[in-house]
């Protein structure tokens, strides 16, 4: 495997005080199954130590190379790395790169390699848009089958007569405009960045924000904040969090600028988990956000939900910037592939996406409970003078009373 190789190379080689290089997949079983093997051949003449549980090698040298999962990115944290190799990049959540990778290279000014296969125009796609803008600091190589010469023309032409055209070109082509397979809301999220309805959306403070929530009991937690206006949801904020307690996702909630109306929690909310002192997370929630501004969301089915959810994207507009995380995973929310059946199941499959699909489909279910507000218009003063500014409405009223003296 040659990222692994590479990271054996760079490791027996550095010069820096106690090297550590790192590959990381999507998730930490996978990276273990992908690459641990690998790793332990390939790196046994220079090794001075192994271990199992921590997928972990020492070399001779004193330097590490270290294998993770992008699930457990706060793993990472508080580490500096030389180099790493993040597998199947366009997997990963969106704020790993930002929030957990980038900052863990800053001191030991480490280089990074992002590599995989595209899923949509998703987070791989937006690196390789910084590659061939920056290709003075940036190395970009694409290796499409039908230009790399690396599988002979019959495996090629065997894949494309076994695969539906999307597959092909994804997976062989390196494909940005392929369709993800299986995704519940690709379609309308296309629709939504080709009209336009993905841009900067501003928070109107005359008109109160919602929010819908997905609550994680042992992984994440997201929420969306919108604001109903003229029959459209306009989504303005989204927010996820892993492992956080009740406090501090509401100390969080609360510390934005936002006027709040209604929290919209899951029906599981008033379940007693994870509470405190026999609390459910709704009492819990009170305590800092107040009980009539909480709201149960009614029970409905899974693929109620998303049919409510892809009835109502349609007349959503998202904040291009603060909403990024959310449309992404809206974006590659997907069905479970059957491998005996070879075909889509109904049910969803579980990663990072879901929390924010569950969250949206909570918001789907009740942003018409809440009335359309149109926003007050705002009456623009008119300069007429130095120190002096009139309204329309006095003005108007200034003309009606002139005619009215001319009838006389």
């Amino acid at each position: 495997m040659a990222a692994i190789n590479d990271l054996i190379r760079a490791a027996v080689t550095s010069k820096s005080p106690m090297p550590q290089f790192a590959y990381i997949a999507p998730f930490r079983s996978q990276a273990k199954s992908v690459a641990w093997d690998y790793l332990k051949h390939f790196s046994a003449t220079a090794a001075a130590s192994t271990n199992e549980s921590e997928l972990i090698v020492d070399m001779i040298n004193g330097s590490k190379v270290r294998l993770f999962g992008a699930d457990n990115a706060d793993a990472m944290r508080g580490l500096g790395f030389d180099g790493i190799f993040m597998d199947e990049y366009g997997d990963f959540k969106p704020s790993v790169w930002g929030n957990v990778i980038r900052p863990a290279l800053s001191d030991r000014q480490g280089w990074a390699v992002f590599g995989g296969t595209p899923k949509g125009k998703n987070q791989i796609w937006d690196i390789k848009q910084i590659a061939a803008r920056l290709r003075d600091d940036w190395f970009l190589l694409e290796l499409p089958a039908s230009k790399s010469g690396l599988l002979p023309a019959g495996e090629l032409a065997a894949a494309r007569a076994q695969l539906s055209k999307d597959q092909y070109d994804q997976e062989y082509e390196c494909s940005f405009e392929a369709s993800i397979l299986g995704a519940f809301y690709g379609v309308e999220m296309r629709e939504a960045a080709e009209q336009g309805r993905i841009c900067r959306i501003d928070y109107q403070p005359e008109v109160p924000v919602h929010t819908a929530w997905d609550l994680g009991y042992r992984d994440d937690t997201a929420i969306w904040f919108y604001q109903v206006i003229r029959n459209e949801i306009h989504i303005i904020d989204c927010y996820a969090v892993s492992g956080a307690n009740i406090a501090e996702i509401a100390a969080i909630v609360t510390g934005k600028p936002y006027k709040y109306g209604k929290h919209y929690l899951p029906h599981d909310a008033r379940a007693k988990t994870l509470a405190a002192q026999g609390k459910s997370i709704i009492e819990q929630l009170a305590e800092f956000l107040g009980i009539n501004n909480l709201a149960i969301v009614p029970d409905l089915s899974i693929q109620d939900g998303i049919q409510a959810v892809r009835q109502m994207l349609p007349m959503t507009w998202f904040d291009a910037e603060k909403c990024d995380e959310g449309m992404e995973a809206l974006r590659q929310y997907q069905r479970e592939y059957d491998e005996d059946k070879k075909a889509f199941r109904q049910t969803a499959r579980h990663d990072w996406c879901s929390h924010f699909a569950d969250s949206a489909r909570m918001l789907a279910i009740v942003w018409r409970q809440e009335p359309a507000v149109k926003p007050p218009d705002k009456l623009k003063p008119l300069i007429v003078g130095p120190g002096n500014e009139v309204t329309l409405d006095d003005m108007w009223a200034t003309h009606q009373q002139f005619n009215k003296r001319k009838r006389l």
